[in-house]
């Protein structure tokens, strides 16, 4: 049975070549800490469960401290102009959306097969061989995404007539204009579990008493769609931000204290709080990696162009939750 250790294999060994290609790259004035760079980023990966809990806080400090100290240089990959980019564009026209949209065709694929599906009438176990399922259901999408990744850049090869390295060199090359960024997903993933652990929603909570009236809803609701996209943009997650808010107010004000419906407040609130997502460069996966892909000048251009977007659709989300959450 494929598991999630799979994929964590799958991506460690795609960072140990970006590594590798680093460390060859003799136009890097900063090739050797770039490549302990990833490197320490694919031990991670490869052998996290084995170096416990000290082994990977001293891995993450050591990476810590090569950006921190600027150790990241950009390399040198031999990649197409922008003429050729564009003499491409015109010779394949919409065939080169094809790789691209075969990753969430295959998740959503992949995702139903895996876990199996019961939508109304229509009934089906996961996929098995033998009687054992082809892959851990609870990481089903998560697994499929990976397939769908490998699959799209084979297809591209095979359209685009491109040497088997390209993938990793345009990866490389993708990751060293990122940088460090390429890491805050994880780390505000882990952060947001650590703010819950540490007891930040009660505190939040216990502000949140001295502020809302105990009799005025539209506030309430107000603080608690205003504060997840406001934690959102610090911690650059709505995922991670949603247990500190709704422990804090979704919970107490909105659920107990106005009797709010616990699946409409939930399910809004993160709407609310992917709206912090389009306001923050700490959602880098979201705003940063899409700025370094169309090569933009101004690397907030993402974040800008989507504000007035992301404030109306706030608005939006807390005028919602009043009007459905809560009879």
């Amino acid at each position: 049975m494929i598991t999630i250790q799979a994929v964590y294999v799958l991506v460690g060994l795609l960072f140990v070549a970006f590594a590798y290609l680093s460390v060859r790259d003799a136009a890097n004035p900063k090739r050797y800490t770039t490549a302990l760079f990833w490197g320490l980023f694919a031990a991670s990966f490869l052998a996290g469960d084995y170096l416990g809990d000290l082994g990977n806080g001293i891995l993450v400090l050591t990476m810590a401290l090569i950006a921190g100290f600027g150790g990241l240089g950009l390399g040198r990959v031999a990649t197409t102009s922008s003429d050729e980019r564009k003499a491409s564009s015109v010779e394949w026209g919409n065939w080169l959306f094809l790789p691209a949209l075969l990753i969430p065709l295959v998740t959503l694929a992949g995702t139903i097969a895996f876990r199996g599906i019961d939508w109304f009438v229509l009934v089906s176990d996961p996929l098995t061989i033998g009687g054992v399922p082809i892959a851990d259901a609870k990481q089903a999408t998560v697994i499929s995404l990976a397939a769908g990744a490998v699959l799209a850049a084979g297809v591209a090869l095979a359209l685009l007539k491109q040497p088997l390295s390209s993938p990793l060199q345009e990866g490389r090359r993708l990751m060293d204009v990122i940088g460090w960024a390429a890491l805050l997903p994880q780390m505000l993933a882990s952060l947001g579990a650590v703010f819950a652990v540490a007891g930040v929603g009660k505190v939040v909570g216990d502000i949140a008493t001295q502020v809302v009236p105990a009799d005025n809803l539209f506030i309430a609701v107000t603080v608690y769609c205003v504060g997840m996209a406001a934690f959102t943009m610090i911690m650059g997650n709505a995922f991670a931000a949603f247990p500190v808010l709704t422990a804090g107010v979704g919970v107490p004000f909105l659920m107990q204290q106005f009797g709010g419906e616990p699946a409409a407040v939930a399910a809004i609130g993160m709407l609310a709080g992917f709206c912090g997502t389009l306001m923050t460069p700490l959602a880098a996966n979201f705003n940063i990696v899409p700025a370094a892909l169309l090569e933009l000048k101004n690397r907030n251009g993402v974040i800008l162009a989507q504000i007035p977007t992301a404030l109306m659709m706030l608005a939006i989300n807390t005028a919602l939750m009043y009007a459905l959450a809560f009879r």
